[in-house]
This record gives structure tokens, C-alpha cells and sequence, in this order.
């Protein structure tokens, strides 16, 4: 079935010697494998095109039953060089890709993923800041479109909030026994982004090792409740911004 979509690139790798096979994140099909053939030529009408961030109108033949599907033609919608020219907005694109990668399974189809993202990274290029706490966003939104949402439980007047990983809540209830105790800050930071969807998270202040440490349990999180989660690759830039920041 010849198939006309958007498709969001979040992994390249190359084959061969002129080829890419890609891993895109599509509205019509969800997640599926693409080979770009003759992609690394200059004169390709792919090349330039396969770079992992872009948002392509693409055509590609699509058989059920076959594992990697041919693509015929592409065409940048939307283009992630503005990210290659600035590290924190790159480091924070990536992650963000790798972590789609991971909670989305082979041709698993989640349109509410792919909307969030068709949105999510022309505003991150255009965002004034590239808040490394912007991750930490995307985490709970992703965990939420993917149904493993987590609920804010707590009672404001109680400073001592924990992050049950069991359950999935935030609350000051005693906890399972997979729980974290939360900062203030990290408390705060949890209750307005799953209460409100309000930029003002990211002026809250949440960095440094703080940030780092809620990324990790939501990390935690991901890998209880989703088989096969496992640590990105991408985390080794991402961690030493983190020590700057």
C-alpha cells in the first residue's frame, strides 16, 4: 500500500554503503523502520533530509508483514539544524526522541505522541530559553499520552511529599515500598506540571542536581511500569550540562 504521512525521525543508522535505515515515529503507521536507499550519496534526493530531529512529508510502500519498509520520497515539513547549532536545545531534543523511542513499541501506533511532538519541537526551537528542566516536562507529558499517568495526591500543607512509584502519585501519604522523597522544589515543580500545563514550571528554578535526581526517578518509573526501558545514550551529554547548570 503506497502511503503518503508525516513522519518524525528519532533514530539513523547506516547500512550498507550508501543507505540509511531509519526509525520514524508516523501518524498513518506509529512506529516503523524505513530504509532510505542511497541516502549518504550527494546527489540523492534524499540526502539531507535523514537527519535525525527532521519532520519529513514522506511516501513509502507499506506491507503489514515486512520489517523495514521502502521509502520513495521525502520532503522536510519541519527541520532540526536550528538544534545543531545550540548544544542545550540539542541535548534536550534528543533525549526527548530516545525516550519516544523507548516507550513506543515496534508498529505501535500513538497519534497523541506524534501530535504532542508535531508541536513540542518547533516550540522548543523557538522557546527563549532551553530550559534543561524541559526533559523533565516532556517526561510526565510522554508518560501521560502513553497511559502511565501519574496523579498529584498531596496535601500542600505537608512539606514532606514522596513520589510513589508503585501507584504512580505524588503524595505525602506513607509510602510503597519503591518510593522517593521529593524536594520542595522538585514537589513544586510536580504539582504545576501535572496540574497545569503553564510555562511557568520552567521558571521555578529546578536544576542542577535536583533536576537530575527527578529525571532519574521518573526514569525509575518508566522502567517499572514499561518492559524493556532501558537507560538512553543520549543521557551522557545531557548529564554533563547538568553539572553546569
Amino acid at each position: 500500500m503506497i502511503t503518503h504521512t508525516k513522519a518524525i525521525i528519532l533514530k539513523s543508522v547506516d547500512y550498507q554503503e550508501s543507505s540509511k535505515i531509519l526509525t520514524v515515529l508516523s501518524y498513518e503507521h506509529g512506529k516503523i523502520a524505513l530504509i532510505a536507499r542511497g541516502a549518504k550519496k550527494p546527489k540523492s534526493k534524499l540526502a539531507g533530509v535523514t537527519e535525525v530531529g527532521n519532520i519529513l512529508d514522506v511516501v513509502y510502500y507499506y506491507k503489514p508483514n515486512r520489517a523495514v519498509q521502502s521509502l520513495t520520497e521525502a520532503s522536510i515539513h519541519f527541520t532540526s539544524l536550528n538544534f545543531r547549532r545550540d548544544l542545550e536545545r540539542a541535548a534536550i531534543l534528543f533525549a526527548v526522541l530516545e525516550l519516544v523511542n523507548q516507550i513506543i513499541h515496534e508498529n505501535e501506533e500513538n497519534r497523541s505522541v506524534f501530535d504532542f511532538l508535531l508541536t513540542f519541537m518547533p516550540w522548543l526551537s523557538n522557546y527563549p530559553t532551553a530550559d534543561l528542566s524541559i526533559f523533565c516536562y516532556v517526561q510526565l507529558r510522554c508518560a501521560h499520552l502513553s497511559g502511565f499517568n501519574l496523579a498529584y495526591d498531596g496535601d500542600d500543607t505537608n512539606n514532606v511529599m514522596f513520589f510513589d512509584v508503585t501507584h504512580g502519585l505524588i503524595t505525602n501519604r506513607i509510602p510503597s515500598e519503591l518510593s522517593y522523597k521529593l524536594t520542595v522544589l522538585q514537589a513544586q515543580f510536580l504539582r504545576l506540571a501535572l496540574t497545569s500545563r503553564s510555562e511557568r514550571v520552567f521558571q521555578l528554578g529546578l536544576k542542577g542536581g535536583e533536576l537530575k535526581q527527578l529525571i532519574h526517578h521518573l526514569d525509575v518509573y518508566f522502567k517499572y511500569h514499561i518492559e524493556g526501558y532501558q537507560d538512553r545514550k543520549s543521557d551522557a551529554i545531557f548529564d554533563q550540562m547538568l553539572k553546569d547548570y
